[in-house]
């Protein structure tokens, strides 16, 4: 029942900000995460980073973030500080969370909000930080659940291209997640 409230919410929002979701499609900032300059947001009045995990910092269903991201995200450490960056996935592992406890120590996961494209997770960062919209970015690879959910919520938004993908350790899950990719981008130019 959860899932179909969220696709229902997920169509009525989309619509909503067809316009919008659109425009970041046409504007593609970021093939890949460890492409945005953190002293490049920083310039632009961007105070806090949120970042969606499968498919932006690893493949989907990986533990670990991928090397260059793992370097990336220490830059960003050094950049706006730890405490100003947050991970937002709608799969908050366990292994994950612990991961960025121990080796990334004040980069927080979100857990216990409703999932994207939900904007329950930004509002709560929000909160967290006391900043404002327009001061936030989130960096997410599916324009119908966390660029959407950035658009609700009316944080800065860079849509992520070139998602991490393992097809040949999870063929199925990759393939269903690269369809939905599709599909997604076909719909924002329909609309």
């Amino acid at each position: 029942m959860k899932f179909i409230k969220r696709l229902v919410y997920a169509v009525q929002m989309g619509w909503r900000h067809r316009q919008q979701l659109r425009e970041i499609y046409q504007q593609t900032q970021a093939r890949q995460l460890y492409q945005l300059s953190p002293e490049y947001l920083k310039q632009r009045g961007i105070q806090v980073l949120v970042l969606d995990f499968d498919g932006v910092l690893a493949a989907h269903g990986d533990i670990l973030p991928t090397r260059e991201c793992q370097t990336w995200l220490q830059h960003c450490v050094e950049t706006f500080g730890a405490s100003q960056i947050f991970i937002l996935s709608n799969k908050p592992l366990p292994l994950r969370m612990a991961y960025f406890a121990t080796d990334f120590a004040g980069v927080r996961c979100i857990a216990g909000v409703r999932k994207k494209p939900y904007p329950d997770g930004l509002q709560q960062i929000m909160t967290l930080t006391e900043c404002l919209p327009q001061q936030i970015l989130l960096a997410d690879d599916r324009l119908l659940t966390g660029i959407l959910a950035g658009c609700i919520a009316q944080v800065q938004v860079s849509y992520i291209t070139r998602p991490y993908v393992q097809l040949r350790n999870r063929p199925l899950q990759e393939s269903f997640f690269m369809a939905l990719r599709v599909s997604e981008r076909f719909l924002i130019q329909l609309l």
